[in-house]
């Protein structure tokens, strides 16, 4: 897989370890039914886990654009996996908007800043399964929940998200991927009980 995401020469390499390590992250915890990667950008998380559990019916990138990398990506990765990227979509638009089943696989990999929170949003409205890599966290914007005396604000951030899923109902686990990859690398993934 590195070596065609290499030959397709559009992402910058921490893209390839980013999503690698986010994928095997949340399939650990969350297998089968369709992937929907909200400000999914170039959707590399998204196709790598269709890749890993071939009972993911689709994958659907929602984003408000499609980047310029998309067609190159898909490009490389239909000459080894043709049948994977027929079921990997890309579709611009607001992610408020997405029609979402009940067997939804929801996430938010660097959705910057308040689309992590629109994630959880849409998570909690819809009780799928979700996994955000929250990123860009704003003093204005986020609410620290009064911690920041105890935590880094974008630590205190991250918390009040982990508690606003579990409050709602979901079995919460948080994880990291290495920090080499990304400074931005905790991962916060939520079950619905159901």
């Amino acid at each position: 897989m590195a070596r065609y995401i290499c030959d397709a020469a559009c992402l910058p390499e921490k893209e390839w370890y980013e999503s690698w390590a986010v994928a095997r992250k949340v399939m650990r915890r969350h297998r089968g039914g369709p992937v929907f990667d909200l400000a999914g950008g170039h959707g590399l998380v998204a196709f790598l886990i269709l890749l890993q559990d071939r009972s993911t019916p689709h994958a659907t990138v929602v984003d408000m654009k499609v980047p310029a990398s998309v067609q190159k990506l898909r490009a490389v990765l239909a000459t080894r996996w043709p049948d994977l990227v027929e079921r990997w979509r890309f579709e611009p638009g607001d992610l408020t908007q997405v029609d979402v089943p009940d067997d939804a696989r929801l996430l938010g990999i660097h959705a910057c800043g308040s689309l992590t929170d629109t994630v959880l949003e849409r998570a909690i409205q819809t009780r799928s399964r979700v996994a955000v890599l929250p990123c860009c966290h704003s003093r204005d914007k986020h609410d620290s929940g009064g911690l920041e005396g105890w935590l880094p604000h974008d630590v205190a951030v991250d918390v009040i998200r982990a508690r606003t899923l579990a409050a709602a109902g979901f079995k919460v686990h948080t994880a990291t991927i290495d920090a080499s990859i990304t400074p931005k690398n905790r991962l916060l993934l939520g079950t619905p009980q159901r």
